[in-house]
């Protein structure tokens, strides 16, 4: 068991007179994971098998939704984060899983992929040099920003803005009546299968990480956290150790309400308000982000065989939208294809370096003059400085990587579903407990994920034995 102090007993902070003030978590939770996945994978099923599978899309990014919100009622009601109080339930529950994330995200993927996409637009150049600028600018600016949260927040808020100019331009250029036409009948006739041109896996992987997966939904309760949501509003926020100024904290105190008439009052108007940011932040923007993605792939690019499931496919779809529509719609998807992957590695960065310092500020060195930001800072050019050694060094993705990053995701999310009923069962008041439906989204969670990494280990370790592993 673990050696944390008992809550304090704290009224609920009243929420802002006008809540939408303080809209931004969900944006950023749908906005860093915007990526690989909305850009390559998912386009990459519609170019091969039509629209059938998006019911996928639907189902992960609802799933998802459940997670994130019972990693938010945690934080709501105490102002500590979920990995913090997966500490109550044993120790060192929060080190294995800012562990398993640091790990999943060693691999420097989503800088690359952002510079081969600029090499696209430039018409040359090195990508792993590219990548390795990248990762200096990311890292300086989630250093020297004075409230870390805030910086990141515009970055994706402008993101989310480029990549939906981008949809609406597609709409309107691209996406063809045929497509259209295709949507609702191919969503209806594959509801519920498993499309058997590609591989299980692969599919499986697209349902279970769409939108975010992995260490990014328990990030969700940092970014909150910051944004004052909730007890939340209590605790410091994370400021840069070089501009910011540092507030004093508490140490490793977390707070809980009595379930009096005026707490239980404004949480229902918290509790409201955070589902429905995120329903309509993170779920729809996901959602509709990987429809009129996949939409556009099918437009230019459905039948073509022999296609790369990787950032090659986005050559081949930008000049084939050049082709279709103009030199200019396939310049611009590149543009913001790069910037929307520069995004999302400036957002793995922060909430891989945000997890491993609130775990090791709150666990290990709660006393220590050490502050959560200068460990926030460390973390964070520990992995700049793993990312651009890598990139160096000359090496293509190592397969050791690969089946690490592969498998963590479903673990790590098959454990923390766990957890997650664990502390909001023992650890809230008991009206706001989850229960009923949500307890057994959680629950189905967590047979979803366990039996992902379950899949995912075996293939990758089949391809890594060869024929002999299957004799």
């Amino acid at each position: 068991m673990s050696t944390f102090p008992p809550p304090v007993v704290r009224d609920l902070p009243d929420p802002p007179a006008n809540l939408w003030r303080i809209v931004g978590p969900g944006i950023v939770a749908a906005g860093v994971g915007l990526s690989s996945g909305e850009f390559i994978l998912w386009p990459y099923i519609a170019s091969q098998v039509g629209l059938v599978f998006l019911w996928g899309a639907l189902a992960g990014a609802g799933t998802q939704l459940f997670l994130n919100m019972e990693i938010e009622r945690y934080t709501l009601a105490t102002g500590e984060t979920a990995i913090t109080g997966f500490n109550r339930v044993w120790r060192h529950w929060g080190l294995i899983l800012a562990v398993m994330v640091y790990f999943a995200n060693l691999w420097p993927g989503w800088a690359l992929s952002s510079a081969t996409l600029v090499t696209y637009l430039i018409g040359g150049g090195s990508a792993p040099a590219i990548a390795v600028i990248s990762l200096v600018v990311i890292g300086a600016a989630l250093t020297l920003a004075p409230i870390v949260y805030v910086a990141l927040e515009r970055l994706i808020f402008v993101k989310v803005a480029a990549v939906a100019t981008l949809a609406a331009l597609a709409v309107a250029f691209a996406i063809t009546a045929d497509t259209w036409s295709a949507l609702p009948v191919s969503v209806a006739a594959g509801f519920g299968r498993f499309p058997d041109q590609l591989s299980f896996a692969l599919l499986f992987s697209a349902v279970a990480f769409a939108g975010a997966g992995g260490g990014q939904n328990l990030c969700q309760s940092n970014w909150i956290r910051d944004k004052g949501f909730g007890m939340g509003r209590y605790l410091p926020k994370l400021v840069s150790p070089v501009t910011g100024a540092e507030e004093a904290a508490p140490v490793r105190v977390s707070y809980v309400f009595e379930p009096t008439a005026g707490n239980m009052a404004r949480w229902r108007r918290w509790w409201r308000f955070a589902n429905l940011e995120q329903t309509l932040t993170f779920f729809l923007v996901t959602v509709i982000t990987i429809v009129l993605t996949s939409m556009l792939a099918h437009s230019v690019l459905f039948g073509q065989p022999g296609l790369p499931n990787g950032v090659g496919f986005l050559q081949i779809e930008g000049d084939r939208l050049k082709a279709v529509v103009g030199p200019w719609f396939g310049t611009l998807f590149w543009g913001i294809g790069a910037f929307s992957l520069f995004g999302s590695a400036m957002g793995i960065i922060d909430y891989t370096s945000r997890l491993a310092a609130d775990v090791i500020k709150s666990t290990y060195l709660p006393a220590s003059r050490t502050s959560e930001s200068q460990l926030y800072f460390g973390l964070v050019w520990g992995l700049v400085a793993i990312g651009c050694s890598i990139l160096l060094s000359g090496l293509t993705q190592p397969l050791l990587l690969l089946i690490i990053s592969a498998t963590v995701g479903g673990t790590m999310m098959c454990l923390y579903s766990v957890l997650l009923i664990a502390i909001n069962r023992r650890h809230l008041p008991a009206p706001i407990r989850v229960r009923s439906y949500r307890l057994g989204a959680l629950i189905w969670a967590s047979a979803v994920f366990g039996v992902l990494a379950l899949l995912t280990f075996w293939q990758q370790i089949s391809a890594l034995l060869g024929p002999s592993a299957r004799s």
